[in-house]
């Protein structure tokens, strides 16, 4: 069994959203979580299957979003270079890393030829260094890509050298678990949010395999910190919202509250409750075996 994690630019149109689930669904994948944000107007898809039926969903998925989503008008926090931003795969149960790297592949492949889509390749699928790390892909938005696109070293694997016109690019690529976590101060500035994510993130001395950004999230007028855990099994969920809780306080600032963005190993969530994570919902509906094993 092989996991997949996209992230849609889209967060705010029911109906959009709604087609798109309804395209996995339809494909065969299991459909295990739909986690969608106004602010940053992005929808994160949580899905679990064989590599066929994986690589049907993501095309057919596709399909909607390059019918519908026009990224050049698009406005959202959260950095993206394509209606379809990310296209992770991740082994799950005795599946292997090579496997997810082949399924990258090959769907990027059919990605670049049905919809015409620039496809950069990521993380473990990634054939170039530069292209490893997805936030080096995504540095600067879609117009700084495009113009990266023209040198030789930011050519794209598969499809043409200049992004869709409406859909941009898409980064697809192979990776091990990670967990998504956002943590809503009660602030409304953006510097408290920036500083906080500067101390916590791993690549400035902070916590193992954390990667930190700080946002504003306009429609609520406060500001969050938000995190990828690369790796839960020396930074918890736990321990990354105590630091956050203690940064804060620093500062003068209370946390508002946290939330977990699509589904966690259980592993991520050890000694973690809705209270001592301040959670909008109960951790115990987010764990990723449970969801499948319930479905």
């Amino acid at each position: 069994m092989i996991e997949c994690v996209p992230n849609v630019s889209e967060g705010r149109d029911s109906a959009t959203i709604a087609r798109m689930a309804h395209a996995i669904q339809h494909a065969g994948s299991l459909l295990l979580d739909t986690h969608r944000d106004l602010d940053h107007h992005r929808s994160v898809f949580t899905f679990v299957g064989s590599p066929p039926s994986l690589a049907e969903s993501v095309l057919s998925l596709a399909k909607v979003a390059v019918e519908a989503i026009d990224v050049s008008a698009h406005v959202g926090v959260h950095p993206r270079v394509g209606a379809i931003d990310v296209i992770p795969f991740i082994p799950l149960s005795d599946a292997s890393m090579e496997e997810c790297i082949l399924l990258a592949k090959e769907t990027g492949r059919q990605l670049a030829e049905r919809y015409q889509l620039p496809v950069f390749l990521y993380g473990r699928a990634a054939t170039r260094l530069e292209h490893s790390e997805l936030p080096d892909i995504r540095r600067g938005g879609l117009k700084d890509l495009a113009r990266r696109m023209q040198t030789p070293a930011w050519r794209p694997a598969f499809g043409p050298s200049a992004p869709h016109p409406t859909a941009g690019a898409v980064v697809v690529g192979a990776r091990p678990p990670l967990v998504a976590y956002n943590v809503v101060l009660d602030a409304d500035d953006i510097a408290i949010a920036r500083a906080i994510a500067s101390v916590i993130r791993s690549s400035a001395g902070g916590l193992p395999g954390v990667k930190a950004l700080g946002f504003r999230l306009a429609g609520r007028k406060r500001v969050q910190v938000s995190m990828n855990l690369t790796d839960t099994s020396r930074t918890t969920i736990q321990q990354v919202f105590d630091a956050v809780k203690a940064e804060a306080g620093e500062l003068g600032v209370d946390i508002l509250e946290s939330e977990l963005v699509g589904l966690a190993p259980r592993a991520a969530l050890a000694g973690a409750t809705r209270e001592s994570l301040q959670l909008t919902t109960d951790p115990a509906d987010a764990i990723l075996e449970d969801r499948i094993g319930s479905s």
